[in-house]
This record gives C-alpha cells, structure tokens and sequence, in this order.
C-alpha cells in the first residue's frame, strides 16, 4: 500500500503555485512577447544587432516563452487535479 498525504502546507503551496502561474508570471510573459515584437520593428529598431534580434534571438526566445506558458499551464492543471483527488480521498475540503 502506498502512503497518500497532504497537508495544510501542501495545500497552501498548491495555491501558491498556481496564482503565480495565473497572475505574475503568465503575465510577465505576456509583457515581454510584447516588448520583443516592438523591438522586432524594424521601424521602431534596425541595424545588424536589431536584424540579428529579429532573425534568431527573439524567434528563439519567444518559442522558449511559448514552451514555458503552455508546460506552466499544465503543471498548473496538474496540480488542480492532484489537489482535488487527494482532498477528496483524504476528506479534506
């Protein structure tokens, strides 16, 4: 028989984790997609380093944000059902 436990403290840093999916750091990716398809401009920044920028550094780095967002929103649905299977078999609410 394997052992099933969750605490309080487990219980909170679920929480935790998931408002921090849901509020900052999501968002945070969000403002910085932002900012690097205003630098990938070449209206608003041109020369080799911003043609550099735009060709392979933000490509690269947006598919990394991208890959993080999505693998964030799964852990975050993870945990939810995690959360909600042991709370349920363990009686806590």
């Amino acid at each position: 028989m394997s052992r099933v436990l969750s605490t309080e403290q487990a219980k909170s840093a679920i929480g935790q984790v998931q408002s921090i999916i849901n509020g900052g750091f999501t968002d945070q990716i969000a403002a910085l997609d932002a900012q690097g398809r205003i630098l990938s401009d070449p209206n608003v920044w041109d020369g080799p380093l911003a043609a550099q920028f735009r060709g392979s550094t933000w490509p690269e780095t947006k598919a990394a944000l991208d890959k993080a967002r999505e693998e964030l929103e799964q852990l975050r649905g993870q945990l939810q059902q995690i959360s909600q299977n042991i709370f349920s078999a363990g009686g806590g609410a």
